[in-house]
């Protein structure tokens, strides 16, 4: 007796049975808490009130604990996160990446976001043109003159660490990777968020605005990713495939 078409992977299975509307549902709440949290710091930024009213005493009590080794550690965490390594570090990763697993999909989709992030934020910062904080807080003065809202650097780093760890556990059952990654991303964000305010180039609602806007561009990346999945489940891709998407 000739044995029937192997099964499908359970994920494949999942999919399959899903309507589009539950499958893109979940990127679509994060894109919708995104632009909601975004715009609402916006409004602050705009009018000058709400959590812009604590921006300076922020900033004025960080200036303030500054110390040499802090310092030094920050400056590098801000030297890596910025627009002359951070470009180098993705194209090589995803380069890396494509090659190891002999994929292609997930990395194209990784600088997809990050080139996506990087528009969206000299976007922003050429709509609201929002000035730097004073140059006697800045560690070096005059260093930063681009507009202030939001943190270009805070904004690429949350899309780099959130999308990886969506591209990489989104194919996995893994509790312990999730949390991993989680608590990576985290501390990462913060890292560079702080490494901006405590050097006194950004204020704390330019580094909010940029998480905020990461999530909403995480929320885009689960939208394509799901779609492509569906995409590749209706087609029935080969069950032993390793590399779906």
């Amino acid at each position: 007796m000739a044995n029937g078409p192997a099964p499908a992977p359970p994920r494949e299975r999942s999919l399959r049975s899903r309507p589009l509307v539950r499958a893109v549902a979940p990127g679509l709440v994060l894109v919708a808490l995104g632009l909601v949290v975004f715009a609402g710091l916006l409004d602050a930024v705009r009018e000058q009130d709400d959590l812009t009213t604590v921006d300076r005493p922020v900033l004025t009590w960080l200036v303030d604990r500054r110390g040499p080794g802090l310092t030094a550690v920050l400056e590098v965490i801000t030297f890596v996160s910025g627009p002359t390594v951070l470009p180098v570090l993705v194209a090589v990763a995803a380069v890396v990446w494509a090659v190891a697993r002999h994929e292609r999909w997930r990395p194209a989709l990784l600088v997809a976001a990050m080139l996506g992030s990087t528009a969206l934020s000299l976007a922003v910062k050429g709509l609201v043109d929002r000035p730097r904080p004073p140059e006697d807080t800045m560690l070096v003065p005059g260093a930063e003159s681009t507009a202030s809202f939001p943190s270009g650097h805070t904004l690429g780093t949350a899309t780099l660490l959130l999308v990886t760890a969506y591209l990489t556990t989104s194919r996995h059952d893994s509790a312990r990777g999730v949390v991993g990654w989680a608590l990576g991303t985290v501390v990462g964000v913060v890292l560079v968020a702080l490494s901006r305010l405590y050097l006194g180039y950004h204020f704390l609602t330019d580094v909010l605005a940029s998480i905020a806007l990461a999530v909403a561009v995480l929320g885009a990346v689960m939208v394509v990713d799901r779609l492509h999945l569906l995409r590749r489940s209706a087609t029935a891709p080969p069950p032993g495939d390793p590399h779906v998407g």
